[in-house]
């Protein structure tokens, strides 16, 4: 009798595990992509992206979403297929060697950014992503010129609407954030060229 219920209570807790794990959502990964467009000119100019910090809140693999002003939800299943400081420091770095017409631009610290001619740190002051809404990204940025050590510092705030729901818009509208930083530190990388 005792054997009996107990093989009941197996059944009954493997079938209730069987269907809570049958209706697990699957997971799905995202990425930013470069959007800059390539210029004509070709330059020899060389330059290293990062390092690249970005706020503790969302330094982690799922997306972290605003769902109030004081209140972010962790989305487990709709996550960075990378973690977002490489993320950002790779579409950082694919805008701006489409935007300066260079192939010479590497992520620090590999050991090709040593002879660089410029260096580009960014800090990540917000990253903020509301689907339906908008993705923010504002950002504080330097470069700095190997040769001479000439620094210009920058900010970028970036607010862009996402046009549809769901978080594919979402890393669009980011993608779009980030190129707009992009095209910001490209304007003074240009500027300092000239001088």
């Amino acid at each position: 009798m005792i054997a009996r219920l107990a093989l009941v209570i197996a059944l009954c807790a493997a079938a209730a595990l069987g269907v809570g794990c049958a209706s697990t959502p699957p997971s799905h990964f995202y990425t930013l992509r470069a959007t800059a467009t390539p210029v004509a000119t070709k330059s020899s100019l060389s330059l290293a992206v990062g390092p690249v910090s970005i706020p503790a809140v969302v330094d982690r693999p799922e997306i972290v979403v605003s769902a109030a002003p004081n209140e972010v939800w962790l989305d487990e299943f709709n996550r960075w297929a990378s973690p977002l400081q490489d993320n950002l420091a790779r579409v950082i770095a694919e805008n701006l060697a489409a935007l300066l017409g260079t192939p010479h631009v590497t992520q620090f610290p590999q050991q090709l950014s040593a002879g660089s001619d410029y260096r580009v740190a960014i800090e990540v002051l917000r990253f903020e992503s509301a689907p339906g809404e908008a993705a923010t990204l504002d950002a504080i940025w330097t470069v700095r010129r190997t040769q001479d050590g000439k620094t210009e510092t920058g900010r970028t705030t970036a607010r862009e609407p996402v046009r549809a729901k769901g978080y594919e818009a979402l890393a669009a509208a980011h993608s779009r954030a980030t190129a707009r930083l992009s095209q910001d530190i490209a304007d003074e990388l240009t500027a300092l060229e000239r001088q």
